[in-house]
């Protein structure tokens, strides 16, 4: 595949890409960065394609698993976060100027947290208080535990969601 010219490439494929991209995404502007990033991995992983016949089925698995992986990310950033940056904020030392019974509450809420933190499974138990007592970052995490980065964000997301749904069981909206 060296010897083939992106620009070329790119003439003749993002048309179609685009359009995969639009099918999956849903969204114009993201769809033409799935078709940019389908190009950077393409050129990246160039020397990996033995059929050039097959360079455009090759391109177009490329820009689906990205345009996939798009919405993953995008799904992540609009619920990981929000519970996560909570969880953080109730965990942090940081003082801000709050009443008292502000303090209490937030420290009994802490105490039921700690209490509920017990009813995990401990594999889950030790990512969680490493995160949140700790502060330490995932791969900081999988480091000290000798897992990988991967079952580390699997083993947080999955604890999160295990202390989400006893915390909806003993505080019912």
């Amino acid at each position: 595949m060296k010897n083939i010219d992106f620009d070329e490439l790119y003439k003749l494929y993002s048309k179609k890409l685009g359009q995969i991209a639009y099918s999956i995404t849903k969204d114009r502007h993201l769809a033409e960065d799935v078709v940019q990033e389908t190009f950077i991995k393409a050129y990246k992983k160039s020397d990996t394609i033995s059929d050039t016949n097959k360079i455009g089925a090759w391109l177009a698995a490329i820009a689906a698993r990205t345009a996939i992986d798009y919405l993953r990310a995008e799904k992540r950033r609009k619920w990981l976060p929000s519970d996560q940056s909570i969880m953080e904020q109730i965990f942090s030392d940081a003082d801000f100027s709050q009443s008292l019974e502000q303090e209490v509450e937030i420290l009994l809420f802490k105490e039921d947290i700690q209490h509920m933190l017990f009813m995990l499974t401990h594999e889950y138990q030790q990512v969680l208080i490493l995160r949140l007592q700790y502060g330490l970052k995932e791969d900081e995490i999988a480091c000290k535990l000798n897992l990988k980065s991967g079952t580390v964000k699997t083993r947080l997301h999955r604890a999160r969601k295990q202390l989400k749904k006893v915390l909806t069981e003993k505080y019912p909206a």
